[in-house]
């Protein structure tokens, strides 16, 4: 997979064998939020002591996070072009490669341990009938990619922040949130020729509902109160997921 961070958000290139087709001709997909859907909590608050740690966040950025409810990932439509720019803010001065190896660091330690067992057995399921995966979350594009390539995803997309010389300049591009979320997932579906109408998404928050209503299968995920009335209504399934993933003994 290789993706190209640009000024009109990221460009994903997928790699996979078998695609299933459905009756269209045309491929379909299986696309999952990050946070809360995939992973038990936000995953900026989730890394925001290995950021500390790490001298990317002062104890003031942390507690304007939290006040947020995240850091790179935006807190629904109010409001959250502010919090994207304030989020992306900073990362200023920060070279891509540091981050990478942030991530790298806490993936094992931090996140893996709070995934979500019940879609990673989606995910094989999926898989396993031939069809794409992938990440679409508000979150950091880099973040968001890290997750996917660790997880055997196709491809990921997040908020971009402008990158110059591989280093953060702090200045936000794309904000993958509400509208623009769905229109990302419309931008990824046109280029590898994907069937939305035989997709399917999965997400937890009202929030992403212009996402789910791209598929032609939405799912509800340990859904927000205002996406659980909306699923009752339209009789979309809603899934709850409790269970954390345990690694293979051994």
């Amino acid at each position: 997979m290789t993706v190209q961070t640009t000024g009109e958000g990221p460009t994903v290139g997928v790699a996979g064998s078998s695609p299933f087709r459905g009756s269209t001709g045309s491929l379909s997909a299986a696309f999952f939020d990050l946070d809360r859907t995939l992973i038990s909590r936000p995953t900026p608050l989730a890394l925001a002591g290995t950021f500390r740690r790490s001298g990317i966040l002062r104890s003031r950025d942390l507690f304007r996070a939290t006040l947020w409810q995240l850091l790179f990932t935006l807190p629904g439509v109010d409001g959250a072009r502010h919090a994207s720019v304030e989020g992306m803010s900073l990362l200023q001065g920060l070279p891509v490669a540091t981050m990478q190896e942030i991530l790298g660091e806490a993936m094992e330690s931090v996140l893996r341990p709070l995934l979500f067992a019940e879609p990673l057995d989606l995910l094989e399921r999926h898989r396993a009938a031939g069809e794409r995966a992938y990440i679409v979350s508000a979150s950091l594009h880099e973040i968001v990619e890290h997750v996917a390539d660790d997880l055997g995803f196709d491809g990921a997309i997040g908020s971009t922040c402008e990158i110059v010389d591989g280093v953060y300049t702090g200045v936000s591009l794309r904000a993958c949130y509400g509208e623009h979320k769905a229109d990302a997932v419309r931008e990824l579906a046109a280029n590898e020729q994907i069937s939305l109408s035989e997709s399917t998404g999965y997400s937890d928050s009202y929030s992403d509902l212009a996402f789910l209503d791209v598929v032609g299968t939405p799912v509800a995920i340990n859904p927000d109160r205002r996406l659980r009335r909306v699923a009752d209504r339209r009789g979309w399934r809603i899934l709850r997921f409790e269970k954390l993933f345990e690694p293979p003994a051994g």
